[in-house]
């Protein structure tokens, strides 16, 4: 390894992608368009955790790159606030130093915190930067719209202090009162499950801010402990777990003057604060009943302090939420994105109207102005592009070719991050009146040769992608395969972005053919691809994974379809562990990570949106149970599971274990301590890696070197 932290010859993939954390670092991330400037997070190299705060200045002769705030000599080695620790969980965050900002509307403020200390920067000539008082360590610190103050919480309690006084000390907005109470915190449910990072809001004229009020003590109590370190106390996590109670959630109108107005709604009707969306034009609140059935959308009356409905959607399965969607649009509308059953696509709405075409799937909205949105949508579920839609429903790509695009806007102004199946490297670009300007990335490029290729397979037209060994030729040798799919809800694999498959890649160099398929249940492909799923997580997403395997191998005879493996995580451990269960005569072993083996155990929203309520419906929830399927196991099975994970908690893992165990399966269980459901570690990262292949030579029957003998033979 290099100084700079490039690659060398000489290090492993394992390693590297360890080391550069699935090479996030050193990326720029977290973009931001002013007018005339871009904000942006990036690390000094691809190993470097600490972000700093970046600004591409576009009225410069050339646009110039300024490091407005360096984080290296700001970082503390104190523990992060519990809160922040759960956000950045939430989040899949793995970097350190300066992992989020605010602004005020022109930018001239920046508020941010480094391991828990607020910090607010005041852009002119230079940036000048200082510490903020404060009672605590500091959560999701938010600067007022005008640039007067920045607020933030600790320990529960929302807290507002002036921005420019350097004597200030901060004003007690709203206090916790028990530790169940939190005030301005995205609640569990909000944030793991419905895209809502945030629990509270400045008033576009700074007077006041529309806050959270979470109360967790009806949710039940999940002990988060790690046996390996005995002497610690276990964690009390309030966990909603499927068929229990939800944490009461509340909104308040709250003045800076002390005034303080309950904004309620019928909590029994509607239990999910779903979207809280603040512009010019009027706050709008979107509602979500328990069955995700009904959405109320309401708009935040200020004077009366209270919410008015102005418009109720339906759907048989479920309402999807789409980030901070809906909102009021600069002319007033209300803006959504909502089924269309007709076209079977997810379409922009303007008071209820389709305005954008049949056919394009819209993902979100990146910006919207006097002429018009702009918007990123799919009309081919592998790729994702940026789109400009008038008022009156023209519609122009601003991006193209195989690739899959994010961006960022203020009015003509966007940045988009493209990502290709050719290159693993994404490409930062800006487009500005004075032409495409890019952004540099510092992240490591994988020391892989990745090769995606891509098929449509089957009746349905199954989405797939195939990695070879570099250098296989065709006809040469018949290769054992590994499956590594995701395979629910909300996650697409099999898409244009090379980077996201090289382990695939590094796997496959291995020795293995890896196949990778999005069957039913993925996103994409339109609302009535994604309901398929309902009441039937297990028969029918595995029937898919099998299909298009089967016709894969009757096109690419060098697939050895009597040597099939399979690997996932999260959902994707669940499928794996599924097919091991119910298809022995097709996968004849099976990695499972952190797999939800048992849906009650899962949180309320994720599960109840598909499965009902177990209470009302056990038998669907057997049905897509592996606990009640565990005296099938005949194959080779490997569970692993972080202890520490708050999310698919270890009891998963346990619990079946345990019924394999009762029933004489024999598998095997490699228990990560102190991990959550992310691995950011790097000497688990890269083991981990090392762990599997192992696993796969010896259940597929291959030689290789580096075998750590670790795990047991076949049963």
């Amino acid at each position: 390894m290099r100084h700079d932290g490039q690659v060398t010859d000489t290090e492993s993939f394992p390693r590297q992608k360890a080391r550069t954390r699935s090479f996030q670092l050193g990326r720029p991330r977290g973009l931001k368009v002013i007018g005339d400037r871009v904000l942006f997070i990036r690390s000094s190299s691809g190993i470097d955790p600490a972000g700093s705060l970046w600004q591409l200045d576009l009225s410069a002769q050339p646009p110039t790159e300024i490091c407005l705030v360096d984080a290296a000599g700001m970082l503390s080695t104190g523990d992060l606030p519990a809160a922040e620790r759960a956000r950045r969980e939430r989040m899949r965050e793995v970097t350190s130093g300066i992992t989020h900002f605010t602004t005020n509307k022109s930018g001239a403020v920046i508020a941010f915190a480094i391991s828990g200390i607020a910090y607010v920067s005041v852009v002119g000539a230079t940036a000048q930067t200082r510490e903020l008082a404060a009672p605590g360590a500091v959560t999701d610190p938010r600067v007022s719209p005008g640039g007067e103050r920045v607020a933030y919480v600790v320990n529960g309690s929302l807290w507002v202090i002036d921005a420019h006084d350097q004597d200030a000390q901060p004003q007690l907005i709203c206090a916790s009162t028990s530790d169940t109470e939190t005030w301005g915190l995205a609640d569990f449910i909000a944030a793991e499950e419905l895209e809502r990072l945030r629990g509270y809001w400045w008033l576009p004229d700074g007077t006041g801010l529309i806050v959270e009020r979470a109360d967790n003590a009806p949710v039940g109590i999940r002990w988060i402990n790690d046996p390996a370190q005995p002497a610690s106390e276990p964690v009390a996590h309030r966990y909603p777990a499927a068929g229990e109670a939800n944490p009461i959630v509340e909104l308040w109108l709250v003045r800076l003057d002390g005034a303080r107005t309950h904004l309620t709604w019928d909590l029994t009707r509607f239990p999910y604060l779903a979207t809280v969306n603040v512009t010019d034009k009027g706050s709008v609140v979107s509602l979500l009943s328990r069955d995700q059935r009904t959405v109320s959308i309401n708009k935040v009356d200020l004077m009366a302090g209270a919410l008015t409905e102005i418009a109720v959607r339906t759907d048989p399965e479920w309402i999807d939420v789409h980030g901070e969607l809906p909102f009021l649009d600069t002319d007033g509308s209300l803006i959504e994105i909502a089924a269309d059953p007709k076209s079977d696509t997810n379409r922009i709405t303007r008071d209820g109207a389709f305005i954008s075409p049949a056919g394009l799937q819209v993902n979100g909205v990146v910006d919207s102005s006097p002429g018009g949105l702009l918007v990123v949508a799919s009309a081919d579920p592998m790729e994702q592009h940026l789109y400009r839609i008038t008022n009156d429903g023209e519609t122009t790509a601003l991006s193209s070719g195989e690739s899959w695009n994010g961006a960022v806007a203020d009015g003509a102004t966007y940045a988009l991050a493209t990502a290709n199946s050719i290159s693993p490297r994404v490409e930062f670009t800006v487009v500005h009146s004075s032409g495409v300007h890019s952004i540099a990335s510092h992240a490591q490029t994988p020391n892989v040769n990745i090769k995606p290729n891509f098929s449509i397979v089957g009746e349905t037209q199954l989405r797939t992608c195939v990695f070879w060994p570099t250098g296989h030729v065709s006809g040469s040798r018949k290769l054992p395969v590994i499956m590594s799919p995701y395979g629910g809800p909300h996650a697409q694999v099999v898409t244009h972005i090379a980077g996201s498959h090289a382990s695939d890649q590094w796997l496959a160099d291995q020795g293995f053919a890896v196949v990778v398929v999005d069957g039913r249940g993925t996103p994409g492909r339109g609302p009535a691809w994604e309901r398929l799923i309902k009441n039937d997580l297990a028969i029918g997403i595995l029937a898919d994974q099998v299909t298009a395997l089967a016709a894969l191998g009757a096109q690419l005879p060098d697939l050895d379809l009597t040597r099939v493996g399979i690997i996932g995580w999260s959902f994707g451990g669940y499928l794996a562990a599924l097919a091991v269960l119910e298809r022995p005569d097709v996968f004849h072993c099976a990695i499972a990570g952190a797999p939800v083996t048992e849906w009650r155990l899962y949180d309320t929203a994720y599960t109840e949106r598909y499965l009902g309520d177990p209470n009302e419906a056990p038998d669907v929830y057997d049905h897509s149970s592996l606990l009640t399927r565990a005296e099938k196991l005949q194959r080779p099975l490997l569970l692993i599971h972080g202890l520490a994970d708050d999310n698919v908690l270890a009891a998963n893992t346990l619990q079946f274990s345990s019924a394999l165990l009762a029933a004489g399966r024999i598998h095997s269980v490699l228990p990560l301590s102190g991990v959550t459901h992310m691995t950011p570690q790097e000497i688990v990262a890269e083991n981990l890696l090392m762990a599997e292949v192992d696993f796969f030579r010896t259940h597929l029957q291959m030689a290789g070197p580096g075998s750590i003998g670790v795990l047991g033979p076949a049963p």
